[in-house]
């Protein structure tokens, strides 16, 4: 059984909600766990799953973000379900978050482009995640960037043991392109105050974490959270 989760998204200047992301779950014995990889959940739940989602979404914020990999993006049944939720939120924005898992095909460019269009056609903004990991390099996204209106930047891909020591420096990479672009930037991953303080220290204000908000389940049947 899946479920979508949702994390806050935060202006930490202005101290204001902006958004909420959709993060979707499985339920196992060991408790609700991310797929270890979303080309797993059946093409038809995540349509469903996602439209049930956004009825339940009567929220006063700017927008809800959900996550696609690339061999979705270019799944029929997952688009239209994408674009129906936009019907249902409106006049609440979707954001298409692209994320940076690396797909079973090497789907060229001029293959996604039009698809990513049809999205911002229908009112929606679309955001390259993850960037700097898996297939959301900087040399494979540059042809999305002109579409895009978000960048987002993990630092938990590099954190706990794996801490890079230059994680300042990827942070101000990311920081500076978006600016260069005309992009939002949100840093994601912000799991306690040495985070917050490097955030506050580089001048980003557009932050997501469990320092702010861990995601919680929104439920489909009453009996969503019991195992």
């Amino acid at each position: 059984m899946y479920r979508f989760f949702i994390q806050p998204q935060l202006d930490k200047v202005n101290n204001s909600l902006i958004g909420y992301e959709l993060l979707m779950k499985k339920k196992t014995d060991q408790g609700w766990r991310p797929p270890a990889n979303f080309s797993e959940v059946p093409s038809h739940t995540m349509a469903s799953v996602l439209i049930a989602t956004t009825k339940l979404l009567s929220l006063k914020i700017g927008s809800v973000s959900v996550n696609i990999n690339r061999n979705q993006l270019m799944d029929k049944e997952v688009r239209d379900a994408i674009i129906e939720a936009q019907s249902i939120l409106r006049p609440l924005r979707l954001v298409v978050e692209l994320t940076e898992d690396v797909p079973d095909h090497d789907w060229p460019s001029e293959k996604l482009i039009p698809l990513i269009k049809d999205f911002i056609n229908y009112g929606m903004d679309f955001s390259l995640d993850d960037c700097g990991t898996g297939v959301n390099q900087l040399d494979q996204i540059q042809d999305f960037v002109p579409l895009a209106s978000e960048i987002k930047f993990a630092i938990q891909n590099f954190g706990e043991k794996l801490r890079d020591p230059d994680i300042e420096q990827k942070v101000v990479f990311w920081r500076d392109f978006s600016e260069k672009n005309n992009l939002r930037f949100i840093l994601e991953g912000i799991e306690d105050e040495h985070d917050d303080a490097l955030a506050d220290s580089l001048n980003i204000d557009l932050r997501q974490g469990y320092f702010y908000g861990k995601p919680r389940l929104l439920k489909l049947e009453p009996d969503d959270d019991k195992f």
